[in-house]
């Protein structure tokens, strides 16, 4: 049952603000006017689909009343099937619509990649993990900016920190974090032996000043010159920053720009964001564990999902999905996975909500 009550009121509020936005003392406050514009397009698609539901249900009973007609009762019998069925999908898409969000599903990520085990292999897949996410972030209109970079021998990446910005992108990203694994012939490689390497992932939501205060008293910062690939220019500068957070012994460091400032900006720009996560960690372990979603801890030390080469397949463990489509997926092609964790999430959701929903079906994702 939809909470009908609740919705009523919604669509209320939706009418007061049409009202409140054709005030000429709202129209002339940029912030106000921009913060009632948020709350009204959040609330129109509900309001829609509750106004629909609304009709469909009155259609409902004026073709039930028409049973009783005989010359009606045809035309009813044929129109009720059909309409009992888009009340179904309206009551489905509605209770989704009044799951709580995640305040941090709009922002911008911090995206961080490491080699793990492997040596060099791992680095290098770590380098394919970042231009996977580069090339879906191409597909969503978002850019990029690398925050950090640590690149090895061989050209992979020991450490890949970077900016994702656009729309919806932590809502996108919020389920790639934990660890890796992929299965290959590395190119260095003479017997043609498969070897299992990882790298892991992690998805900071941006922090903003609001959301993490940082004492100066608490912060340790060292200048040293920038090391690694980047020509003399990089690594003659001492441009490179290091920031020493005391209270949790946290330490992060950028050299990507030739300008200390720069570098400061970004690393603390990272620091913010990692402190704004240990704090989202904690209130997610104050969950119960009958709760607390399969998909959303993002444990990092959690095997998430496994790249097959040889079999050219991609399983993620959490949801138990395979596709064989490993060529596309490490090309950017990652909708159709994302959108399963999506659609698990919100199932999960809804059954703890305590909504009886069909749960997506999911073929085997256990591939060693």
């Amino acid at each position: 049952m939809l909470p009908v009550d609740k919705l009523e009121h919604l669509t209320r509020r939706y009418g007061e603000l049409d009202d409140l936005l054709c005030q000429p003392s709202v129209l002339s406050d940029r912030n106000q006017s921009s913060k009632l514009n948020r709350e009204r397009a959040e609330l129109e698609p509900l309001v829609g689909q509750f106004a629909r539901y609304r009709e469909v249900e009155k259609n409902l009973r004026e073709n039930e009343e028409a049973l009783s007609d005989p010359e009606l009762r045809e035309l009813a019998q044929g129109e009720i099937p059909t309409l009992l069925a888009e009340r179904t999908a309206l009551e489905q898409a509605i209770q989704l619509m009044l799951l709580p969000t995640d305040p941090n599903d709009k922002k911008n990520t911090i995206l961080e990649i490491r080699s793990g085990e492997g040596g060099e292999e791992a680095a290098l897949f770590a380098a394919d993990l970042f231009r996977m996410y580069a090339r879906f972030a191409e597909t969503q209109k978002w850019t990029i900016e690398v925050l950090n970079l640590s690149e090895s021998a061989t050209g992979g990446y020991k450490e890949c920190i970077a900016l994702v910005i656009g729309k919806d992108v932590y809502s996108m990203l919020r389920f790639e974090g934990g660890v890796h694994r992929v299965q290959r012939v590395p190119a260095t490689e003479t017997q043609g032996r498969i070897h299992t390497s990882t790298a892991t992932v992690a998805v900071l939501p941006e922090a903003e000043d609001v959301d993490v205060q940082i004492e100066e008293k608490d912060l340790e910062i060292s200048i040293a010159a920038s090391g690694g690939p980047g020509g003399q220019g990089v690594n003659t500068t001492n441009s490179a920053v290091q920031i020493l957070h005391k209270p949790t012994g946290m330490i992060v460091k950028c050299q990507d720009e030739r300008s200390q400032l720069k570098n400061k900006a970004k690393a603390m720009k990272v620091l913010k964001s990692r402190l704004l996560d240990i704090e989202r960690e904690k209130q997610d372990a104050a969950v119960s564990a009958e709760r607390r979603s399969m998909v959303s801890t993002g444990e990092r030390s959690q095997k998430i999902r496994t790249y097959n080469y040889p079999q050219n397949r991609v399983s993620d463990h959490r949801i138990k999905v395979t596709l064989n489509k490993l060529d596309r997926i490490i090309e950017g092609d990652l909708s159709e996975l994302i959108m399963s964790l999506r659609t698990y999430r919100q199932a999960e959701l809804l059954h703890a909500a305590g909504v009886t929903t069909a749960m997506p079906g999911y073929g085997s994702g256990d591939d060693d």
